[in-house]
């Protein structure tokens, strides 16, 4: 279980790009007042428009910026597609995230059957 104050991240962008620099700094800031987990890749993170690369690029950056810290880190690992999640959740899990948000499907609108499927 994961207590205290968590924030969810920005995705901060230059050039049409995900701004590694701007994103670390965030990330540290974090840190440095406190916070007992960081959000990356939630909704506020953009996760809806960024690419599969960018998204696992942004988990495995939040990963190993707060490593040493004692700052968890719950990965944004939602998805429509079931598939995807799973994808998302395994590439955290393995990167050393301590937890995931896993977002209900908002799109399609699956059934309660399918809510379950999905979650399972």
């Amino acid at each position: 279980m994961i207590f205290g104050a968590m924030s969810a991240l920005v995705t901060p962008f230059k050039h049409n790009r995900v701004d590694f620099e701007a994103y670390e700094a965030l990330i540290k800031r974090q840190i440095r007042y406190g916070m007992d987990a960081c959000v990356p890749v939630g909704t506020t993170g953009e996760s809806a428009t960024l690419s599969h690369k960018e998204h696992m690029e942004c988990i495995e950056s939040a990963v190993s910026i707060c490593k040493g810290s004692g700052v968890k880190v719950v990965a944004g690992a939602g998805s429509n597609a079931t598939s995807e999640a799973i994808e998302l959740a395994q590439f955290a899990q393995k990167c050393g995230a301590d937890a995931i948000l896993c977002v209900t499907p908002y799109y399609n609108k699956p059934t309660q059957e399918g809510l379950y499927e999905h979650y399972k």
